[in-house]
């Protein structure tokens, strides 16, 4: 092995990452079921009331919020710890714009 690849593989920072990116991924897990229960519950209840529900709004777009920082850390886009490390998004990212803006 080169230097440089031996110095990479030594890198404490670069295993640290490895642990945070090993707990991202369950993160991600549990993230994506519960933002699929949301999505059959919007489902369900927009083919009963014929609008979707405000704070189920609200909840999708910030578990989509989420899952778009884990996404983002995973592939080395962001340093960016979403949570429990960093806080927990209050809404949509500015690039992206919601069909219910005024909810």
């Amino acid at each position: 092995m080169t230097n440089s690849i031996k110095e990479n593989f030594t890198q404490k920072s670069i295993w640290i990452r490895g642990l945070y990116m090993l707990l991202y991924s369950l993160f991600y897990g549990v993230a994506e079921v519960v933002l699929v229960a949301v999505v059959v519950f919007q489902f369900v209840l927009t083919l009963f009331t014929g609008a979707p529900n405000a704070r189920a709004l609200k909840l999708g777009q910030s578990i989509s919020t989420y899952i778009y920082q884990i996404i983002q850390y995973l592939t080395f886009n962001s340093d960016y710890q979403a949570y429990p490390f960093g806080a927990w998004p209050k809404g949509e990212l500015p690039a992206l714009k919601s069909q219910h803006e005024n909810s």
